[in-house]
């Protein structure tokens, strides 16, 4: 059992590729050892700005001997056929053996493959690997005919301590395989060799390179909340800024910097957002939640004292640079009413055929009027206003240096022309929820219009046939359909979305046909609710009970059923109804006659007979009228009280009786039972657990 490390080192790779590019190398070489039946105990894999990094622990040193086995023709074939198959295996005839199959007797080959060794194997996996490796963007470079993410300048490749025999043909360039790396780009750009996977380890850490990208992300919290805590603050959440600086150093040296006071009159989320898109520092908050005029940039260099502060002066100055700007787009911009922004859309295309951002608006204020009457406790005037409003900013320069500050900023400029909070917060929200962790709005002002946007994004989008296909989805509308779901979902709407996406259709003079939206938004509540941990069989049976486009009736529909499936009534009758089901299937198959016709009451002979179609009875009358209602709960008890006279049913009446009338009768008890149960939701799609 040996050690195989392989390290590919290149230009500085892209951080957002970093984490996917060393799955993917992990990935590949261990495709490439169980083609080649190299076993081993474990595999871990790395990633730093420079460095890919594969190390494969108890790795056989040798292949598998393995006995490979060809039939040849038969034994009385002409000489001429079986020297032929004897050369082609590299074998004698003598050498052939003769065997008896059902066929008749053959002549068989058998090869002994002698198993190669791991070391002479491994430079074929780690090019097949290196090659294949499936960047988002490649490039060429010198007079090289090969495509990496970046230009490649050493691989790295050592098995049970000695180096590999092998080279990567780059077109024009050769680079051979070695056992050395180098540090630190900067604090330490020797090369040495290494000779294990933790001695490679150790050695980079001197060198100034820490290789584990979860040690990187600890030491960059760890050290930076330790700056922060110092000045009695902390530092503000942000995993993605996180893994995004984590692929930006080797060796992270968080620093501790000032914002001028001046600044912080700017609005803290363009603050935030200066710092974070283009700086990428950690923005820092007091106890009360404001943000702190302080910010935390992460060093790729040593930490010393003189060096940490020449650092944080020019940070502070490139910053200032840039919060300038901001605060020179918030005076201007707030120096004119936004209202007065409110024509300027008219000259702002929203997308081809789909008219501009003015028209865009007219349209959702439209739609939003009409939505309002499912949205309690809003107020139309100034839900007018809000929608008015709500585009607007997007006509200033604060959200041309910041896209997206939009609806943000917008609420703001709003704000400081003295609107109302509820117009200012539904400008601010109009875009939410944008994601699964975004907050979903709840006012009903705001709620009415990110709905009424969305919607009439959605329609248009559908009415001129740019749907998402497969994984292209460049509008980003299946996220707009989830949005739609959550606002309706979490606000406990009683919205008929048929109804309303036909309103918003007839808003586009010039089209007529949303092909079909409505079931599009209903295939991404199926996704949404399997996300949410509920079983795809409960979903289809309540989705095949009935065509509803009521979203929260049809999510109390499936919390019923759950609730119901979980109990012993539940269960035992899903058993019956198989039961039936199955029965009534058979026998419709063998007569080639439907049973769906009501059973005759005057042929029920047995009280268990009697038992069951009194329960149906009361069940076909009452049942209607809960699901109407909407209790789902009180249905599903309903019918639990089925269960007692089925199972006496099927204990005491013989359903295939000689007498071929009431043979019929019983079995088309057994379908009323089957579609009476039906109209809760088609039971036969539940899968027994």
């Amino acid at each position: 059992m040996g050690e195989f490390l392989l390290e590919l080192f290149s230009e500085e790779i892209p951080a957002r590729m970093q984490k996917r590019a060393a799955e993917d190398l992990n990935r590949l070489i261990i495709e490439g050892l169980k083609n080649n039946s190299l076993t081993f105990d474990s595999s871990l894999s790395h990633v730093t700005p420079h460095r890919l990094c594969i190390v494969v622990k108890g790795l056989i040193s040798k292949q598998p001997s393995m006995c490979d086995e060809r039939r040849g023709p038969r034994v009385d074939a002409p000489d001429v056929a079986v020297k032929g198959f004897a050369k082609s295996v590299s074998l004698t005839v003598n050498d052939l053996e003769e065997r008896e199959t059902p066929k008749g007797k053959f002549l068989f080959a058998i090869i002994d493959n002698p198993g190669r060794e791991t070391k002479d194997i491994l430079p074929e996996i780690i090019e097949s690997a290196i090659k294949a490796m499936p960047w988002p963007k490649s490039m060429r470079w010198g007079r090289n005919s090969f495509r990496w993410v970046r230009p490649l300048h050493q691989i790295l490749a050592i098995f049970d301590k000695e180096k590999l025999q092998g080279r990567l043909d780059l077109g024009h360039d050769i680079i051979e395989y070695t056992n050395t790396t180098k540090g630190h780009r900067f604090l330490a750009p020797q090369s040495f060799e290494v000779e294990s996977f933790s001695d490679y380890q150790g050695k980079l850490k001197e060198a100034f390179v820490v290789t584990d990208r979860e040690e990187r992300k600890s030491i960059i919290m760890k050290r930076a909340q330790n700056l922060a805590t110092a000045q009695g603050i902390t530092i503000k959440s942000d995993p993605s800024l996180l893994e995004e600086v984590c692929g930006l150093v080797e060796w992270p040296n968080p620093l501790i910097g000032k914002i001028r006071h001046e600044f912080m009159a700017v609005p803290p989320e363009a603050l935030v957002c200066a710092m974070r898109s283009h700086q990428k520092y950690f923005a820092l908050i007091d106890h009360d939640g404001e943000l702190s005029p302080n910010f935390i940039t992460i060093s790729n260099m040593s930490s010393a004292s003189k060096r940490n502060e020449t650092t944080i002066n020019g940070n502070e100055r490139v910053l200032s640079a840039r919060l300038s700007d901001a605060k020179f787009f918030w005076d201007q911009d707030r120096a004119v009413k936004l209202s007065s922004r409110i024509p300027a859309l008219a000259n702002i295309k929203f997308y081809e055929k789909l008219g501009t951002l003015g028209e865009k608006m007219i349209r959702v204020e439209a739609l939003g009027v009409h939505l309002s009457k499912w949205v309690p406790d809003t107020d139309i005037e100034s839900l007018k206003r809000a929608i008015q409003l709500a585009k607007a900013d997007l006509t200033t320069s604060m959200v041309a240096e910041f896209p997206e500050l939009q609806g943000i900023m917008g609420s703001y400029f709003a704000q400081n022309d003295g609107e109302s909070d509820a117009v200012c917060m539904a400008i601010k929200e109009h875009y939410s929820p944008q994601g699964p962790s975004d907050l979903c709005p709840a006012a009903p002002l705001s709620v009415v219009v990110s709905l009424a946007d969305k919607i009439d994004t959605l329609v248009g989008f559908f009415a001129i046939n740019e749907k998402p296909t497969g994984s292209k989805d460049p509008f980003a509308l299946r996220r707009c359909a989830l949005g739609i779901i959550r606002l309706i979902r979490e606000n406990s709407l009683r919205l008929p979305l048929q109804e309303v996406v036909s309103k918003a259709l007839t808003l586009y003079p010039e089209l007529r046909d949303e092909n079909g939206l409505v079931d599009f938004i209903m295939e991404r509540l199926k996704i949404f609710l399997r996300n949410d941990g509920i079983g795809h069989d409960r979903i289809s049976s309540v989705f095949a009970a009935g065509n509803d486009d009521d979203i929260n009736r049809i999510i109390k529909r499936i919390e019923a059923l759950e609730k119901f499936l979980s109990s012993d009534d539940g269960n035992n009758l899903l058993v019956a109804y198989r039961r039936a089901a199955n029965i009534v299937s058979i026998e419709s198959k063998k007569d080639g006659v439907s049973f769906a016709s009501n059973p005759d009451t005057k042929l029920l002979q047995l009280k268990e007979e009697v038992d069951v179609m009194g329960a149906l009875a009361h069940l076909i009358e009452s049942l209607p009228s809960l699901i109407e209602r909407q209790e789902f709960n009180k249905a599903a008890e309903t019918l639990a009280t089925l269960r007692e006279p089925v199972d006496a049913y099927f204990e005491n009446v013989t359903v295939n009786s000689d007498d071929l009338l009431l043979r019929k009768n019983r079995l088309q008890t057994l379908n009323l039972i089957v579609s009476t149960m039906n109209t809760v939701a088609d039971f036969s799609l539940i899968e027994f657990s």
